[in-house]
């Protein structure tokens, strides 16, 4: 039932990019770390950047375990799921790498992402991902679900932040700098944008 696919173009791409909601998925090398299972979602902040490359959005948030992973060792797994139309989940398994404030790509990268302004979100890092392996499967037990609208709740709260406030709210957190492994997270203070 699966397929594989070589790249990330037509009805791959368009399914990808229409679905709302996408889960990333990261561990460390050591046998005991921790794996790291995170949703994604925000219209506008997921964009398809060549047939091979996929980049999203990474906002504030409690942790930093995607980042420390791909620091140490770059291995991410992408999904989508099909909760609404024919069923279909998409994974994309591939190496990616955080882009932080401070990288000469940033800037450019950011531009890929005009759907959505990002100041009131606390943006930390452009997260890119060069897939290696794109394969489809049927999800046919993926149940049917509506999707409604994003929250507010996220923007509510991080709009009151400016770099200085949020490079603060980020050092207070326990798993921002460093993992919950250990290993070295989200670099602070944050630079400007």
């Amino acid at each position: 039932m699966g397929k594989t696919y070589e790249r990330i173009d037509g009805r791959l791409r368009t399914f990808i990019e229409e679905q709302p909601l996408f889960f990333t998925a990261t561990a460390p090398l050591s046998g005991d770390g921790t794996v790291n299972l995170s949703p994604k979602g925000l219209k506008g902040s997921f964009a398809v950047l060549d047939e091979l490359t996929v980049a999203y959005l990474d906002f504030a948030g409690s942790n930093a375990e995607t980042i420390a992973h791909l620091r140490e060792n770059g291995r991410i797994t992408l999904m989508w799921c099909a909760f609404q139309g024919p069923p279909n989940i998409v994974r994309v398994h591939g190496r990616g790498e955080p882009v932080f404030r401070d990288d000469p790509r940033f800037p450019e990268l950011l531009a890929r992402f005009a759907d959505l302004d990002p100041t009131p979100h606390g943006l930390r890092a452009i997260i890119v991902v060069h897939a290696e392996l794109v394969r489809d499967t049927c999800g046919y037990a993926v149940p049917f679900m509506t999707y409604d609208e994003d929250r507010e709740l996220h923007a509510k709260r991080f709009a009151r932040e400016d770099d200085e406030s949020l490079s603060a709210y980020f050092a207070k957190k326990e798993y921002i700098a460093t993992s919950m492994d250990g290993l070295p997270g989200l670099p602070l203070p944050l630079s400007p944008i």
